[in-house]
């Protein structure tokens, strides 16, 4: 491994120069107490009107696969799809199959937006994926349809979050491309190509004018969501994509990889000259577990560095894709470019969405090739009861005292934190991949709460656009800078040198970044929200036969939704859970760190008393009589004593993943 990739930690001694974290968080809005099962409505801030003032909230939304062939009453078949032949396909979707989204659900599912989160949401970011799978070979997808369903879904943003007779969205929509939204899906050629020209018209209101032509290039682009503050990068995952046969990663100069991350550090760069924040987005995340790959190892290696370098810019990162709800760690210590070039690139992807059906033990084995990883991962000497007790602090004098002497030696906690990458585990970098809208599972959204102490005063997008003011360009320096590189590897270049521009770290005196302490843009928490569609669709069969109609529509039914069912009861999304006040995951916040713990915990084989099942209660703490989740056993039954217990952080980790789709008994035998 290179010197200069030997990445530097910052901050890990106990008197290390650091920024306090901001603590006060302004009022976001009243925060309804729900019970399970209860809608989860979002109350305006009092005195805020609709278009102006930020709410601290955003929306993630990803892969909606719409499908205009679907019909209720058909075969879930894997060779049906939905569309041919008698079953249980319902109105709104078939949970747990290899079905795409009826439009019936693409339609409810922007009817409940628009009436609980409109007003009460800054900006959207959408991961892409808005075509169906070519699953049927009897219906095979044409690029007009491709295109037709990606407007649909336009059109239906814009119909959303429009204001009075605007035609254009009243807050920021940032998309981006998915593996499926062109033809043939995962082969995304070098830009410009037909695709980036025809998605920069589909996309013709959410690309900011100025970024037109970078798109066209190569399908990525920035849209500053909170204007001078905040801007969310549109990345085109596609040429990181390994299941990409068109491309060959980020290593040579002559692939849209290595360009694609050359304008992202430039973009990052910039962003840092003018004192803005970033989050990056995307549809396939970088998963890298085990031996499964989603992307190609060079550019795996370069976006770690990136983040890690620009760890003071990035406030987090999001992506769609896989269905199921979790996270991954990137440790920038893994970096090593000149030697990523050389290794084999046939690794396997992970979870590929062609295949559902099968999903739930693949991606079971991939969920726990990502545990193994994080049981590797640094852990705090004996003795030390939570990780939140030793970063509680944080580099102050207070790190001193008698409470903490009494958990660790200074000597042991020094040598913990650097292992970490200092108090605030800047070793690591985050990546949140969402669910899917798709119901593989359960449909799914979710709701990001963010910092928003001392930006009362921020220009809102809808002001900005209204003031007409200009972009600034990367500055001349930047392209001197750049310019000069190129001129320095026409001459003697030192051994062992990258052939590209190492990004700078942070200043040394610079405090750590909102990714990693509690600061304006900090993402605090999130609502993951979920239709029960087993529910939903029972209801509706119910209502159908009331009416008397029958339970199944025929072949000259229409599968819209009937009028009398637009009411609350007929589709709505509940709260699955939200990490701000549940009781498993325990998230202060969503900083690295909390992840760096969470991770630690949900990898733990061994004792930890709040962190496993008790022998009669489950993961909600009630009792197991009630719930099944647990087995009851006869005080006499040894072997059912001996059985081990169960980690009930990991266990609810898998639950979550699947979107609550997976029975008790299944995830007990997963979860062992």
């Amino acid at each position: 491994m290179l010197p200069i990739l030997l990445l530097p930690i910052i901050s890990t001694l106990i008197g290390s120069a650091s920024a306090t974290p901001i603590s006060e968080q302004q009022p976001l809005g009243d925060r309804l107490g729900h019970s399970d099962g209860d809608l989860y409505s979002i109350e305006r801030r009092p005195g805020s009107s609709s278009g102006r003032g930020l709410t601290g909230r955003f929306l993630h939304i990803t892969d909606l696969h719409p499908d205009s062939h679907y019909k209720a009453g058909r075969s879930v078949d894997e060779d049906d799809a939905c569309h041919w032949g008698k079953g249980p396909a319902g109105y709104f979707g078939s949970e747990g199959s290899d079905c795409d989204s009826p439009l019936t659900l693409i339609d409810e599912t922007f009817r409940w937006i628009e009436k609980n989160l409109k007003g009460h949401i800054d900006f959207v970011i959408w991961t892409g994926d808005s075509a169906r799978h070519d699953n049927d070979e009897r219906i095979p997808r044409t690029e007009e349809e491709v295109s037709a369903l990606n407007e649909i879904v336009a059109g239906k943003f814009i119909e959303t979050f429009k204001e009075g007779s605007s035609h254009f969205p009243s807050i920021p929509i940032v998309p981006t491309l998915g593996n499926n939204d062109f033809m043939p899906h995962n082969i995304f050629n070098d830009g410009p190509n037909r695709w980036t020209k025809r998605f920069v018209d589909v996309w013709a209101k959410f690309i900011p004018e100025h970024q037109r032509h970078t798109f066209v290039e190569g399908g990525w682009f920035t849209s500053e969501v909170i204007p001078n503050k905040l801007t969310v990068i549109s990345l085109n995952t596609m040429y990181f994509f390994d299941s990409n046969s068109a491309v060959d990663g980020c290593n040579a100069k002559s692939q849209p990889g290595f360009e694609h991350m050359e304008w992202l550090r430039v973009q990052l760069q910039l962003l840092r000259s003018r004192d803005m924040k970033a989050i990056l987005i995307g549809h396939v995340p970088p998963a890298r577990s085990g031996s499964k790959r989603s992307w190609d190892e060079t550019c795996w290696q370069k976006y770690t560095l990136w983040v890690h370098q620009y760890r003071d810019i990035i406030v987090g990162t999001a992506y769609g894709h896989m269905n199921i709800d979790h996270f991954m760690l990137q440790d920038s210590r893994e970096v090593d470019i000149l030697d990523a070039s050389s290794k084999s690139s046939a690794s396997s992807a992970v979870a590929d969405d062609t295949s559902p059906l099968v999903s739930v033990q693949s991606r079971q084995s991939y969920l726990v090739d990502l545990r193994k990883d994080w049981s590797k991962m640094p852990s705090p000497p004996p003795g030390m009861s939570d990780l939140h007790e030793l970063f509680e602090d944080g580099p102050t004098e207070h790190t001193e005292n008698a409470d903490l002497e009494a958990l660790m030696s200074k000597k042991k906690r020094r040598k913990f934190l650097k292992k970490i990458g200092g108090p605030w585990a800047e070793r690591y970098s985050v990546s949140l991949v969402s669910p899917s809208v798709v119901p593989n599972y359960f449909p799914s959204l979710r709701v990001v709460e963010y910092n928003i102490s001392g930006l009362a005063d921020a220009t809102t997008w809808a002001e900005y656009l209204d003031l007409d003011t200009a972009v600034p360009s990367p500055s001349s320096e930047m392209v001197e800078d750049d310019a000069f590189i190129e001129k320095k590897k026409k001459g003697k270049k030192k051994k062992n040198q990258p052939h590209f521009k190492v990004p700078k770290p942070p200043s040394s005196s610079a405090p750590p970044g909102p990714a990693y302490s509690n600061q304006p843009f900090t993402w605090l928490g999130y609502t993951q929200y979920y239709a029960n569609l087993t529910k939903i669709n029972d209801h509706m069969t119910n209502s159908r036969e009331v009416a008397g109609g029958s339970a199944s529509p025929t072949d000259t039914e229409s599968t819209e939704v009937p009028e009398a069912s637009h009411g609350e009861d007929a589709f709505t999304y509940e709260v699955e859970y939200d990490t701000r006040d549940d009781r498993i995951y325990k998230m202060e916040d969503l900083t690295v760190r909390s992840f760096f713990e969470l991770a630690t915990r949900i990898a733990k084989e061994s004792s930890k008393k709040n962190d496993f099942l008790a022998d009669n209660t489950n993961v909600d703490g009630l009792p197991a009589s009630k719930t099944g989740v647990v087995d009851d056993y006869d005080d006499d039954d040894f072997e059912q004593q001996k059985k081990k217990k169960q980690n009930k952080v990991w266990r609810t980790f898998l639950e979550r993943a699947f979107v609550g789709f997976v029975d008790s008994d299944d995830l007990d035998d997963m979860s062992e």
